[in-house]
């Protein structure tokens, strides 16, 4: 048994098909079945279900497959560690990041992150919050941007910064002419809000229940963008965190809350026994000092 047969039963149980996991592993069909075969021989099980239309896993096959995977992965950290020991600094991090966050936050601090640690090269993956946290649990990314508090076992986190929300309502809407608006203003009033998955949906209706508003029930957006323009349109009034506030937009005025502020808390996640927590924590030091 090595590691590569490992990789090719992963492969072929992600891909139900030999001829994709082959392709995807760099070699032929033939190789992959053999080394596959071999595989089961060596074990004294049968892993894999063969017939002309796909490829099924056994009961033990889909068990070997879970431990595999967890064999990589701890290989891939050993890797890891070891690489940090010669230069922390120069290695890539794979680091997730939330849709509500990406396009704002991403422009301000990856220029200064390049300077600082010129070495360190950022693979970045935008996704909603329940795909990161799958992805990081698996290992598939080192970090994450998200909204906090997690209630997650084995992850850390570390605060970045807190957002206020801010209320965006068309430049012709009866509100419009306020300063700013208190807890008694949205009584009754409904809000455009994310479509589900997104965590700032539920944060919009957090806020929602604490003001004494609904959601606009006949439209979910898939981005914040989206929002923008149908309030640019008058079709609606929504909720946007101060990052995402577009100075000199011309059909939208963004209202700021009375004191207690809603807001949002925005942190860097990582994996308690990550071998890059130190560089992770330093990272997410220095973002705080761009951010400030």
């Amino acid at each position: 048994m090595n590691l590569r047969d490992l990789t090719y039963l992963i492969k072929v149980a992600e891909l139900r098909h030999f001829g994709k996991a082959a392709q995807a592993c760099f070699v032929s069909q033939p190789t992959l079945s053999m080394q596959l075969k071999k595989l089961e021989e060596h074990l004294g099980v049968t892993l894999l279900e063969r017939n002309n239309k796909r490829v099924m896993l056994t009961p033990i096959g889909e068990q070997l497959v879970q431990r595999a995977r967890r064999v990589l992965q701890e290989v891939e950290e050993l890797q890891r560690l070891a690489k940090n020991a010669q230069d922390p600094y120069a290695k890539t991090l794979r680091l997730g990041v939330i849709p509500t966050l990406a396009p704002y936050l991403l422009p301000k601090v990856m220029q200064p992150i390049n300077q600082a640690f010129p070495k360190l090269i950022l693979q970045l993956f935008e996704a909603q919050t329940t795909v990161l946290l799958q992805k990081l649990k698996s290992a598939e990314l080192d970090a994450a941007l998200l909204a906090l508090p997690l209630e997650e076992n084995n992850l850390e986190s570390c605060e970045l910064y807190q957002e206020p929300f801010y209320l965006a309502v068309s430049n012709n809407h009866p509100l419009a002419a306020k300063k700013q608006v208190d807890y008694d203003t949205l009584v009754g009033q409904s809000l455009l809000l994310l479509d589900d998955g997104h965590c700032l949906r539920e944060q919009a209706l957090d806020v929602c229940q604490l003001l004494g508003a609904s959601e606009q029930q006949n439209f979910r957006a898939t981005s914040l963008e989206t929002l923008r323009q149908m309030v640019s349109v008058g079709s609606g009034i929504t909720l946007m965190p101060k990052m995402a506030i577009r100075k000199g937009d011309k059909q939208i005025v963004y209202l700021p809350f009375t004191k207690p502020q809603p807001s949002r808390r925005i942190g860097i996640v990582w994996r308690t026994t990550s071998v890059d927590k130190n560089l992770l924590a330093e990272l997410a030091a220095f973002m705080q000092t761009c951010l400030q």
